[in-house]
């Protein structure tokens, strides 16, 4: 399985060094790491790893835990694929199919950034324009139109609200840690060049009429 781990350690030599051979007893196999913040001597980083050992997901964070200075704030399964682009690859549909850019962008941000779903909501009704396949039908009833990108919390529900031409991206993750601020400007910077790229009023979630 795939799962990521967020780990937070300090930023000195050798650490990393250290959590790298704590992946390797475990016999977890490092495909990528995220650097998302390094402040006040320490670092937080973002792990990607194919693991098929026989502990549970929980172990493995209590294995790299034990590396001084190191806490592992999360471990959740991913199905970001690293080495894939699928960021181009998400460009280069909305490129091609510009009339169906919305939909293209709510299908695909789920996986860039290792979340559960994604919805487009109207930014001024509330109501949803279109969802992944694993949007639930009762979308949180929180304030999802923001005037600027936010991230925030239902509970355990992590969420992240982009504003768009009309519509609110809103982007979910019901495993796993809160949406880090480098994350969050993942989100709207593709939605800002997924707007760019969309013919002008044709952001909408199904093809218009000529």
């Amino acid at each position: 399985m795939l799962l990521r781990l967020r780990v937070s350690l300090p930023d000195r030599p050798g650490v990393l060094g250290q959590v790298a051979r704590a992946f390797g007893v475990m016999g977890a196999d490092i495909l990528q790491v995220t650097v998302l913040e390094r402040q006040a001597g320490r670092a937080v980083d973002d792990f990607t790893v194919s693991w098929s050992g026989v502990f549970e997901p929980a172990e493995l964070r209590e294995r790299i835990g034990v590396v001084p200075g190191t806490r592992v704030e999360s471990v959740w399964p991913t199905r970001e694929v690293p080495g894939t682009s699928p960021d181009y690859d998400l460009l280069g549909h909305v490129a091609g199919e510009p009339d169906r850019a919305l939909m293209t962008l709510v299908d695909a941000v789920p996986d860039l950034v290792s979340a559960d779903w994604a919805v487009a909501v109207d930014s001024g009704d509330g109501k949803v324009v279109h969802g992944s396949w694993q949007a639930p039908e009762d979308v949180p009833a929180s304030d999802l139109t923001p005037i600027r990108p936010s991230a925030f919390s239902e509970g355990t529900l992590h969420l992240v609200s982009v504003p768009m031409d009309g519509t609110h991206l809103v982007v979910a993750r019901a495993q796993g840690p809160a949406f880090h601020r480098a994350e969050v400007d993942k989100i709207a910077r593709l939605a800002g060049i997924v707007s760019v790229l969309a013919r002008p009023g044709r952001l909408t979630s199904s093809p218009a009429a000529s």
